[in-house]
């Protein structure tokens, strides 16, 4: 790694354990707006109601069948600017792993994953829950996932607002390269596409994980943020597609999979699934694993396979 390389992972890291203190210390995180409450107390009791709610009533081995069963989603972008070289490239988006949440997802998961052929992979945060495991364990549990992982450009990451600044370094035995607001260019036939990814924001929120995204300024370029918060910026500054994670998609949602809770200071409406956001598109993925309670009612996890297509115009999937 270069000289510039390693300031810059010092200078994060420092924020960062800065950042972490205080949470831990004051319960308060930083975000976009500013400090805010680390969790709503409403969600907490309704969590702990909803555990308690579907042991009583029997449902609760259903919801953990349903926490287990990943499914594999293919969504199609299509963009004009494209560089025809990636015409074709395939995307393995991954997201809030949780890892030791859901007994038995970690032992599914590499059938799974090892079925399924791309380009590259990406991981948008929430390995850990709250910290949880330490990263030595979670990176030990991980280790047969991400090996079945083989895509041809590597796999790369950004953390969550449940991970930890150490995991950065747990991870890279494992191949999986973590980007702490950085860019990383894939070039295929002398062709680039950019991708940009943030520190998370939703908790450990500072001015680098803005200065990343207008880093890169030029050519096609997708960014991988745990949340959907900084969805303006990318808009505004050209981004073509804004990967993205952290809702579950509400993981216990109403009857159609209408979330009750997204977890989401704004832009609640892209809390699943394919969307528009001015000219720029994304994904916000329901995530692979769960929170605890480890259960899903009306609400799969995912893993999602995206394939980018060139095209004269633009298409919401």
């Amino acid at each position: 790694m270069s000289r510039i390389h390693d300031e810059h992972r010092q200078l994060w890291r420092h924020t960062r354990n800065h950042l972490e203190t205080r949470l831990a210390h004051t319960g308060k995180r930083s975000s976009l707006t500013g400090e805010r409450p680390k969790g709503l107390p409403m969600f907490f009791a309704v969590e702990a109601a909803l555990g308690l709610t579907a042991r009583l009533t029997g449902l609760y081995q259903r919801g953990l069948r349903n926490a287990r069963t990943v499914a594999l989603t293919p969504v199609d972008f299509t963009f004009p600017h494209l560089p025809p070289a990636f015409d074709g490239y395939t995307i393995l988006h991954l997201s809030d792993l949780h890892v030791g949440t859901v007994p038995g997802l970690l032992d599914a998961l590499p059938a799974v994953l090892s079925r399924v052929a791309a380009d590259l992979a990406v991981i948008t945060g929430d390995f850990q829950t709250f910290g949880e495991p330490s990263a030595p364990e979670t990176a030990h549990m991980l280790a047969p996932v991400m090996a079945a992982l083989r895509p041809a450009d590597g796999i790369l990451a950004v953390l969550g607002n449940h991970d930890r600044a150490d995991l950065v370094e747990a991870l890279d035995p494992l191949g999986v390269r973590v980007l702490v607001n950085e860019a990383v260019t894939l070039t295929r036939r002398g062709e680039h596409l950019h991708m940009v990814g943030t520190d998370d924001v939703f908790a450990f929120h500072s001015p680098a994980a803005e200065a990343a995204l207008a880093s890169r300024h030029d050519g096609f370029r997708i960014a991988l943020v745990h949340t959907v918060d900084l969805v303006d910026p990318a808009e505004q500054q050209g981004y073509a597609l804004y990967l993205s994670g952290h809702t579950h998609g509400g993981q216990v949602c109403l009857p159609g999979g209408r979330p009750v809770f997204t977890a989401l200071d704004y832009h609640r409406h892209l809390a699943k699934g394919a969307w528009r956001h001015g000219r720029l598109q994304g994904y916000t993925s329901t995530g692979t694993g769960s929170s605890a309670p480890p259960l899903r009612f009306n609400s799969r996890p995912e893993v999602a396979l995206i394939t980018l297509r060139r095209g004269a115009t633009l298409r919401t999937p």
